[in-house]
């Protein structure tokens, strides 16, 4: 029997990172898919494709809000 691989883990941190689908991501910031998938295309929000699957990590979702944030502040 094979030992199972630990979960990835976010810049050194014990804990697994987290994965959204892109209907997860679309729910959280109220948008569209089509808004959803235009951030991803144009390299805004971050993701990585499994197979076919375009999935975003909890990590990428909240700089995409912070840098949001920091920009309406300036």
């Amino acid at each position: 029997m094979k030992a199972q691989e630990p979960a990835p883990t976010r810049r050194g941190l014990s804990t697994p990172e987290e994965l959204l689908t892109v209907p997860q991501v679309m729910a959280r910031l109220q948008l569209g898919r089509s808004a959803v998938y235009d951030l991803l295309r144009t390299r805004q929000l971050a993701s990585i494709t499994l197979g076919r699957a375009r999935r975003i990590p909890t990590h990428a979702l909240t700089d995409f809000i912070r840098t949001r944030l920091d920009q309406e502040a300036a």
